[in-house]
């Protein structure tokens, strides 16, 4: 259900019935018509902006409206409904201002001037400009609105207390608009206000202590709370730092989901499928050259050979038996892949991570790199849950974490069966 517009879009339907029924001058109409063109422009910006912060993905839940929140966020501190942020007066954000948008993006308080969780990222878009603010919330004003009242959190105790979440804002929170860094170029600032503030790649990449509070600002990888899934360093090459890729690899994979490096997958492909895509290739340049420049260099000191146990070499070779039944056919007998098709498992970093939980996950469930524009028909790996059980997969991921040259931890089958949960 949808109720009436709100006051912006009724002011352009004052407009445009007073320039058609003559009651304005020609300069009254030419400054109306101005003031409609700029109204039109910011929107359109926002909606731009909306895109890159990708609002989308946690405020519209599956089969939902767009924007109309209800999806549910699991964290150790409890479950957080996303709200309805389109325009209707009751169930959304139509009685709120441009001030109260801004409080909540800014300074993490709701209108009525509670706290808000960090769940909702504004730690980092505290470092969203003013007129960005603006503009995404002329966007959110110009939506039909929609009538969906969602149900509230249910927040465990003792995180259910204001006074408790006024501490940790007093430990982790630091607010401010981001202020560019002379000594670096354009590109660069640019790409750092949209990787640290708008995108809020922190709230994934960066690791994360028992109260949720960042344990750096260095995006050194962690688990993302609240799901199943690792989101790897963005600084160490043995994991998912750029420092040795080209600019035009680091966009490529940003844009497409897919370079002759890596493949996204999980809540990652979601964001290069809904977010990323969409942003002009001025700024994927620019969070390239910033991702570039973070990354750490490759430690070039020969590894020794190792030497394994007899119990583990059998261990890996029982995992070589399903790997050589279930993957050889599409990942190739020494692990190198398909360019293009089917990634290699061989000196692949996403398979050699400290965590092995995204190598485990996409054994059981397969999945897809994002269908962009740029790759509008990725191939993608079937699930094998149901074919495989738990020590063989535990196995088979233990064989390519340590076969042909990679050096990876084992997985045993409890890891496997941890491992489970719902994808997001």
């Amino acid at each position: 259900m949808r109720n009436s517009s709100g006051a912006g879009l009724m002011s352009k339907w004052l407009i445009i019935v007073c320039v058609a029924g003559g009651l304005l001058s020609p300069m009254q109409t030419a400054l109306a018509q101005a003031l409609a063109d700029s109204d039109a422009e910011q929107i359109q910006r926002g909606e731009y902006l909306a895109r890159a912060g990708n609002c989308m993905g946690c405020h519209t839940t599956r089969g939902g409206e767009p924007y109309a929140g209800g999806r549910k966020l699991n964290t150790p501190f409890g479950q957080f409904v996303t709200p309805n942020i389109t325009p209707d007066n009751e169930t959304g954000i139509g009685r709120w201002n441009s001030e109260d948008f801004w409080q909540a993006l800014h300074y993490g308080k709701s209108k009525d001037g509670r706290y808000l969780y960090p769940a909702f990222p504004y730690t980092e878009y505290t470092k969203v400009t003013r007129p960005d603010a603006d503009a995404i919330f002329a966007y959110l004003r110009s939506l039909p609105p929609v009538v969906q009242a969602n149900p509230p959190h249910k927040i465990n105790s003792p995180y259910d207390n204001q006074a408790l979440l006024f501490l940790w804002r007093t430990r982790y929170f630091n607010e401010g608009v981001y202020q560019p860094d002379k000594s670096k170029s354009d590109e660069w600032n640019r790409g750092n206000y949209l990787v640290q503030g708008l995108g809020h790649c922190n709230a994934c990449h960066t690791p994360r202590n028992v109260w949720g509070g960042s344990r750096d600002d260095k995006m050194s990888g962690g688990k993302i709370m609240g799901t199943y899934w690792y989101a790897p360093s963005l600084v160490s090459p043995l994991e998912a730092g750029v420092s040795e890729w080209s600019i035009e690899d680091i966009a490529k994979l940003l844009s497409t989901g897919i370079n002759g490096h890596a493949v996204t997958s999980g809540p990652m492909a979601t964001i290069v499928r809904q977010s990323l895509q969409y942003l002009s290739d001025y700024d994927i340049r620019s969070m390239a050259v910033y991702l570039q420049s973070l990354g750490e260099k490759r430690d070039s000191t020969p590894r020794k050979a190792r030497k394994m146990p007899e119990q583990v070499r059998q261990y890996i070779a029982l995992g070589q038996e399903v790997y050589e039944k279930h993957c050889q056919d599409c990942h190739g007998k020494s692990g190198e892949g398909v360019p293009g098709i089917y990634p290699p498992l061989a000196g692949n970093r996403s398979v050699t991570m400290i965590s092995p939980l995204n190598a485990i996950r996409s054994v059981l469930y397969g999945g897809y790199p994002p269908a962009t524009a740029g790759n509008p028909r990725p191939y993608g790996m079937p699930p094998y849950q149901h074919f495989i059980r738990d020590p063989e997969i535990a196995q088979v991921v233990s064989y390519i974490r340590n076969a042909w040259g990679n050096y990876g931890s084992l997985v045993s089958p409890e890891d496997v069966d941890n491992s489970r949960g719902s994808e997001f």
